[in-house]
């Protein structure tokens, strides 16, 4: 009797408190160009917003105090059709700040009832169920006209706070929609004007840019010597067991990565937001609380800016 009531109780807790329990954390990342000035970037994701979301649409909002070098948004901005203003509410005033983004699965389609049990098994998390289409390209368009960069297969190099950076990103890999090499294809897209002499100079960051943490995608660009890739999706498990973790990163991302900063290979860093909303038909969190991230980007140690610099003078030979 005593175990079904804390069962109750903890049902209880994480769908009625948790999930309202909005938190920032903090991190910092040594992923710069020696000598550069650090770098404070707001990384936001997974807001699931719906129209009576209004607390959240206000804590979000009142996230512009911090006043971040740059806002990253990696997406599954959406969870109904009529959303959008909310997620402009929230957004708003961060708008004003330098931003880029890229888009998730809950973006293009809505979310629908799905048994939570399959995400356990490894062959269900692969069946894709979409709902009715969302109204992505209204929120594009509003992005795009408050002058965030839209990073979806393309590059950027931009100024941000007295340092240059390269930025790229891919369509959700959730959905199968990334297509790496066509950022190659692309070249890079100066940001605005007044950036020429700026896109001229050597990048103290590159920043990659994905909804889902998929591995492939991960690997690339570790291979193109990417520094830092900002991802979403996984929630951080939505449901982690104290002591154990994350159960689950509906993905195949391993469990210990589905949240926070993690190295990729010898030379980039990861960092996974646990994001700020969850699915309407699974809105719980436990001992997960929905986030942002306010990360601080300083030069690399020492001893990896040499150990960079003898694999790139390596890579150059034959």
């Amino acid at each position: 009797m005593a175990t079904a009531a804390a069962g109750v109780a903890g049902v209880a807790y994480a769908s009625a408190i948790e999930r309202r329990l909005w938190a920032l954390r903090g991190a910092e990342l040594g992923v710069l160009a020696e000598g550069a000035s650090p770098i404070r970037i707001l990384h936001i994701s997974d807001l699931h917003m719906l129209p009576g979301h209004r607390a959240k649409q206000r804590w979000v909002a009142g996230l512009r105090d911090l006043e971040p070098d740059l806002v990253v948004n990696t997406g599954d901005n959406l969870s109904h059709p009529k959303a959008v203003p909310g997620v402009l509410r929230a957004l708003g005033p961060l708008l004003e700040l330098p931003g880029m983004f890229v888009f998730g699965s809950n973006d293009y389609y809505a979310p629908k009832p799905k048994n939570p049990a399959r995400y356990l098994m490894p062959e269900g998390r692969k069946k894709r169920i979409h709902g009715p289409k969302l109204p992505w390209e209204d929120l594009r368009a509003a992005f795009l006209e408050r002058g965030w960069l839209d990073l979806t297969h393309r590059r950027h190099t931009v100024a941000v706070g007295g340092s240059v950076i390269e930025a790229a990103g891919v369509d959700d890999p959730h959905l199968g929609y990334d297509r790496y090499s066509t950022i190659a294809d692309r070249g890079h897209e100066p940001a605005a004007p007044g950036t020429a002499q700026a896109a001229r100079s050597a990048p103290a960051l590159r920043l990659g840019l994905t909804h889902s943490p998929e591995p492939r995608v991960l690997d690339s660009f570790a291979r193109d010597g990417y520094d830092l890739v900002l991802a979403g999706h996984t929630h951080g498990g939505q449901l982690r067991v104290p002591g154990i973790g994350a159960l689950v990163t509906n993905c195949e991302l391993d469990r210990s990565r589905a949240r926070g900063a993690s190295r990729w290979g010898a030379h980039m860093w990861l960092h996974v937001s646990a994001g700020l909303g969850t699915s309407p038909f699974a809105p719980v969190r436990f001992a997960c609380r929905p986030e942002a991230s306010l990360l601080t980007l300083v030069p690399r140690p020492a001893t990896q800016r040499q150990d960079r610099a003898r694999c790139s003078a390596g890579s150059d030979v034959g």
